[in-house]
């Protein structure tokens, strides 16, 4: 027998050895393990790795389904390849786009203006999918020269990789294979098409929605959301992405080869304004009726500053606004609830007292003096230090946090009375068309330079907290973004290149034997696309400068 290397199972707790250059399709077999949903990848040291990665030295391994995050992405991936390849098979020479996440799905469709997608030929689409899957196709990944999968990119029509490609600077690049079909992927994808089972494809707007299984649930489908609002805004910036002749990063980077990245960062600022003072012009036009505005989004999503340039905006359109802080109407530490772990759940609706707000807010709005709670965070106890508020009829109300959409916040306030804003960061650019950026990705890139800059957390501690944030907004603000009056995007298309020069150094700080490597590592690899932009020029009231540094703004 040859040489053998050990393997520590992290699922088995258990130590194993295997002979040098086995790969882990081998190892999984031999190990007969099993999860809720079907094994795609593994985390090998902690970086994710593709079942035909072979060992050769001794390796801690925890093989990953879709109930992990990176076993979804990986899931994801693969499924987008598969409708790729269906639309190569039945309309060769097509072109085919992903465009963003909206109503639990993605977002796809055929930007060729003579192919007119029917539900008929969606379902066919599907029908193709299926059989790529039921013929369980193994992908196969190869490492070529970067100019030669380049020349080969171009062959296949494939401009926006190739343009990817050329500004990233590596050497080699992986290219994959499904029969006489090739992509380029951010990440990994499954072993083959067999384990994709699980999945849908409906008509959507201009094109169709992919449909991935439950995370938690893994062999039930997402179920379909309606976001008609989070659409419109998706395509209103996907327009604005015209306006500017920039779609990708391939575009980005080009900009900054070129030297316009300046005038890109004026005319996307120039965009924000422009939009937060239509907001501002459409609460005015609401005045008669509106007491109240009431602003959420998820974490990093600007909301503070947005709040503070629409006050401006407010005051050009002749409103007085006045803020009301949330934060001020916790319950007392010992009625707040707890989690599944037995931890306190600040983030929960029950955290705050909602009768002594609500009646504080009808006080008010009829013009009665109010003396406003204040709550110590230190002691965990509400106090009173004699702040009154009385407003006139040229003030208005201005209410900021997670719960602001929820109808439970607010009520005994009439609906007629509100003005509800919902803002995310929903990034406009991609990586390629078949590669989109997650806007959860814009937002913990935000949050883990501005935690590092601000509040003394190291890129591991975000990272480890990010989990439970993206609970508390499924649970407390995605469920009720559709109730908005409008919309913002707070991302900026310049702005990951940006971020690239301060989060690239936090990220690496994180050692390979701690669990939120495998994070850092992907998003260092993505940083890795970017070309580096000096922030310089943005301007000292731009969303950036909350995460970077540098407002003339108060926080």
């Amino acid at each position: 027998m040859g040489k053998l290397v050990d393997i520590f199972f992290e699922d088995l707790q258990e130590k194993r050895s295997y002979p040098v250059g086995t790969n882990l399709q081998s190892i999984l077999e031999d190990t007969l393990l099993q999860l809720e949903g079907p094994i795609l990848g593994a985390m090998v040291n902690n970086k994710i790795k593709e079942l035909t990665y072979e060992i050769y030295k001794p390796k801690n391994v925890k093989f990953i389904d879709l109930t992990n995050q990176d076993g979804r992405r990986m899931y994801d991936r693969s499924l987008s390849f598969v409708l790729y390849k269906a639309i190569h098979d039945l309309y060769p020479g097509a072109k085919f786009r992903i465009e963003h996440s909206v109503s639990n799905g993605l977002y796809c469709r055929l930007t060729n203006k003579n192919i007119i997608l029917t539900p008929d030929d969606i379902a066919q689409i599907k029908k193709q999918m299926l059989d790529i899957i039921q013929a369980d196709i193994p992908f196969i990944r190869e490492e070529i020269e970067t100019e030669k999968a380049i020349q080969l990119f171009e062959s296949h029509g494939l401009h926006e990789k190739t343009s990817l490609l050329r500004t990233r600077g590596n050497l080699y690049t992986s290219v994959y294979h499904l029969e006489d079909c090739i992509d380029y992927f951010y990440g990994f994808i499954a072993p083959s098409t067999g384990v994709l089972k699980v999945f849908d494809l409906l008509p959507f707007y201009r094109g169709m929605l992919l449909m991935s299984p439950q995370r938690e649930n893994p062999d039930k489908v997402e179920s379909y959301l309606e976001q008609e609002k989070m659409l419109k805004v998706f395509s209103e910036y996907k327009r604005w992405g015209k306006v500017l002749d920039i779609s990708n990063i391939g575009d980005l980077n080009r900009y900054v080869a070129d030297k316009n990245i300046s005038e890109l960062i004026k005319i996307s600022e120039a965009l924000h304004e422009k939009k937060i003072s239509q907001i501002a012009d459409k609460i005015r036009k609401k005045r008669k009726h509106t007491k109240l505005i009431l602003i959420s989004g998820p974490s990093s999503s600007g909301k503070t500053t947005f709040g503070k340039r629409l006050a401006i905006q407010l005051k050009v359109a002749g409103l007085n606004p006045v803020n009301l802080s949330l934060d001020n109407y916790f319950v007392d530490r010992e009625h707040t609830p707890r989690d599944e772990n037995g931890e306190y759940d600040f983030e929960a609706l029950e955290a705050l007292d909602i009768e002594l707000f609500n009646q504080n807010l009808v006080d008010l709005l009829h013009g009665k003096e109010v003396e406003l709670p204040k709550f110590s965070f230190e002691k965990g106890t509400r106090y009173y230090d004699g702040e009154k508020l009385k407003i006139n009829g040229k003030q208005i109300l201005v209410v900021e946090g997670i719960h602001a959409l929820n109808p439970n916040l607010t009520p005994l306030i009439d609906l007629e009375a509100k003005f509800r804003i919902y803002i995310s960061a929903l990034t406009s650019i991609s990586i390629d068309g078949h590669n989109r950026i997650p806007s959860t990705d814009n937002r913990l890139i935000r949050r883990i330079v501005r935690d590092y800059k601000y509040r003394n957390y190291s890129a591991l501690d975000t990272i480890s907290r990010w989990g439970s944030v993206r609970r508390g907004e499924q649970k407390n603000i995605f469920p009720y973004q559709e109730e908005a009056d409008a919309m913002f995007n707070s991302a900026l298309p310049y702005e990951l290149g940006v971020l690239k020069r301060y989060a690239e150094p936090i990220l690496k700080e994180i050692q390979p034997n701690k669990a939120e490597y495998s994070e850092a590592n992907r998003l260092l690899k993505f940083f890795s696309y970017f070309l580096p932009i000096c922030d310089d020029e943005i301007p000292p009231t731009s969303l950036m400068r909350e995460f970077l540094g540098g407002s003339t703004f108060e926080y």
